[in-house]
């Protein structure tokens, strides 16, 4: 790998990798584009098989944070953190905190938050080195588990797909299958049933599925493969990346595709005319699942949880803008929503091109 040639290639304003003996810790940190304001990303802990899986995977990750913030209208810029470990066998409070002080050491440019394979919990343990952490227990003045606010996101963003494509945003006698029901998917199934949709799921994991079957008995459950073959109306991603792709696109019955679910399109241009020759509605990804990344926003202002729904219930107006502007640009939903963001990235760049003089002593020491 050419380290500085995957750099240029999106732009990556840093890099930083992170190493601890005592605690074993092995991290990378990327921050993407800080025009908007402090790249704002989670840390994941994976175990990736090779330091060039991680490298990938957090360029890719913290480009998307960019788009997705700017998208949301957030005064934040794109930044993603991975810890190369086995969650399930790895963590340790020395392993975060000794994270906590390389994030530290970036004075603000970065600031994390909980993502796959960490938790609350070990963003307390972060916390205790940095002040540049978010997605802390409400217990601390944070908003504790985002996945419910990346759920409500979902849910509005499907909504307003519906609407777009048929008229009417009630989402009661539609089929849904939600593809993976952890955190997230569980939390949406909740709100799909309450508004009358009949839903279908599938999970690896049977813990996952018998919380929701537990709950919703009229809830369906099929095998992981056969969830892109069921008779739905929406299919709602909300698992594991590029489930969009050549096998799997022609196989769907949906008419919308809708999920929580990152990187959805294995490749975007390939596999978002694929859908769109379909007539299928696809809610971009980055876009429908900016509620968690909302969510944990708001507690750098003071963390109000009615103020943070109501932004995140805007994902609704969000998504109907992008399919719209996509319909009467001739444009693909992803294209329209990159085009969204980058024009107001560019936009505020213009605006901090103007010198505006020294800073004012609005604080000491200013």
């Amino acid at each position: 790998m050419h380290l500085f040639d995957e750099i240029a290639k999106k732009s990556h304003e840093q890099l930083v990798f992170c190493h601890d003996e005592v605690s074993g810790l092995r991290a990378i940190i990327a921050i993407h584009d800080t025009t908007l304001g402090p790249a704002l990303g989670g840390t994941r802990m994976y175990p990736y098989k090779s330091d060039e899986d991680a490298i990938i995977d957090v360029l890719r990750l913290s480009r998307g944070m960019t788009y997705k913030s700017a998208a949301a209208g957030l005064n934040l810029g794109g930044g993603k953190a991975v810890i190369i470990g086995d969650p399930k066998k790895h963590k340790s409070e020395q392993l975060f905190r000794a994270y906590g002080r390389f994030v530290q050491s970036l004075a603000g440019r970065y600031i994390t938050a909980e993502d796959v394979g960490t938790t609350v919990r070990d963003m307390e343990w972060v916390r205790h080195e940095t002040d540049f952490v978010t997605g802390i227990s409400r217990a601390l003045g944070g908003s504790g588990d985002p996945s419910p606010m990346t759920a409500l996101g979902v849910f509005e963003g499907m909504k307003a797909a519906a609407a777009f494509q048929r008229g009417n945003e009630s989402l009661e006698g539609m089929r849904v299958s939600v593809q993976g029901v952890g955190a997230v998917g569980r939390h949406l199934v909740d709100m799909l049933v309450g508004d009358g949709a009949h839903v279908v799921v599938c999970d690896v994991d049977a813990d996952n599925l018998a919380a929701v079957t537990d709950k919703h008995r009229e809830v369906q459950v099929v095998d992981i493969d056969a969830i892109y073959d069921a008779d739905v109306d929406i299919y709602a991603p909300c698992a594991l990346g590029a489930t969009l792709n050549p096998q799997t696109i022609g196989r769907l019955k949906a008419s919308i595709v809708a999920g929580s679910a990152n990187n959805q399109l294995a490749e975007d241009e390939r596999d978002g005319a694929a859908l769109a020759e379909r007539g299928i509605v696809y809610a971009p990804d980055y876009v429908i699942n900016a509620g968690g990344l909302i969510n944990v926003a708001n507690e750098l202002e003071g963390y109000n949880r009615d103020r943070a729904s109501q932004q995140v219930a805007g994902i609704y107006d969000i998504i109907r803008d992008i399919l719209t502007i996509a319909k009467d640009e001739g444009k693909l939903p992803h294209e329209a929503a990159d085009a969204l963001a980058l024009r107001r990235i560019a936009g505020i760049a213009r605006i901090k091109s103007h010198y505006i003089g020294m800073p004012t002593s609005r604080r000491a020491g200013a």
